[in-house]
């Protein structure tokens, strides 16, 4: 089978990244002076610079696995043929859409997808507010993908076009797409409801690139005009510091297991069930905040 070269789009991407960061804050700046946080960028920035280093350790592991099951445990071999790009983006999108759904779901994935979640603020500087600990574990669900018969290269590249289509629906600049857009593809409007920590928004909208998925999973909610989205956590951390912005959450998983007065079970728990969860019942999860929301709601 003929392999074609194809580079790496992440860091060919970056000078573009930078560009239009400025661009934008530039821009945002001038219109609302008070809706603009420098601190909050550079954090943002550093979060994102770590991320790019630790994946030069964490990219050696993901490579040696998924190369290891594509080329002896493989049920068919799928060529670089036009179908099989399409294929692998639906593929690769719909585990996506299930990986960011569970890392909402599971307090240990959510120690690594919180950073993200982190600033107050919305702009494309959010979009490289990345972990520096998931890398080492999320593509676990992309697993399928070379038993399947996906050659690792079309597998990283369409991970790499994920994560570039995901860096322009971080802003507030765009209002909404065309209607048949907005029915079929992510979009600012949807994922600004992502980022929100109003009670309505928690966990809504896991689309990486295709909407479809939260609409046929039942966790699609619409930005609504009447409903501002309030950026941020639910808690939120009030910290500039990346190695508070990274780590936060991990200390205070640990926290909960070793102070806990409960069984081993429970303790284990705490990394298993979701961010909110006690095991003496005393836990608020987003969809009781939901739930409470919606039975208030005039």
């Amino acid at each position: 089978m003929e392999i074609p070269h194809i580079p790496n789009l992440i860091y060919y991407a970056i000078p573009f990244f930078i560009a239009t960061v400025i661009i934008e804050g530039i821009v945002i700046y001038k219109k609302k002076p008070n809706s603009y946080n420098i601190k909050d960028t550079f954090a943002s920035l550093a979060m994102g610079i770590g991320n790019v280093f630790i994946e030069m350790v964490s990219k050696l592991i993901i490579v040696f696995v998924i190369t290891f099951l594509y080329e002896n445990y493989k049920i068919t071999t799928i060529p670089f043929t036009w179908w099989a790009w399409l294929l692998v983006f639906v593929g690769q999108d719909f585990f996506y859409y299930w990986f960011h759904r569970i890392s909402h779901e599971s307090r240990f994935f959510w120690a690594s997808h919180v950073v993200h979640h982190s600033s107050q603020k919305y702009n494309l500087s959010t979009a490289l507010r990345q972990t520096w600990t998931g890398s080492f574990f999320g593509f676990i669900f992309y697993l399928a993908l070379p038993l399947l018969g996906f050659h690792p290269l079309m597998i990283f590249t369409q991970m790499s076009i994920s994560l570039l289509y995901q860096y322009w629906i971080h802003t507030e600049l765009i209002h909404k797409m065309p209607r048949w857009f907005e029915a079929i593809f992510n979009t600012p409007s949807h994922h600004r409801v992502h980022h929100g920590s109003n009670p309505l928004y928690l966990d809504r909208n896991h689309a990486g690139i295709l909407i479809i998925w939260d609409k046929f999973f039942g966790t699609f909610q619409s930005e609504l005009e009447d409903e501002k989205v309030v950026y941020g956590l639910t808690s939120n951390i009030n910290s500039f510091n990346p190695i508070t912005i990274a780590f936060h959450e991990w200390v205070a998983i640990f926290k909960d297991v070793f102070t806990s007065k409960t069984s081993f079970r429970n303790r284990l728990k705490y990394f298993v069930k979701p961010p909110g969860w006690k095991h003496d019942g005393t836990g608020i999860l987003s969809n009781d905040l939901r739930q409470e929301w919606l039975k208030n709601k005039p």
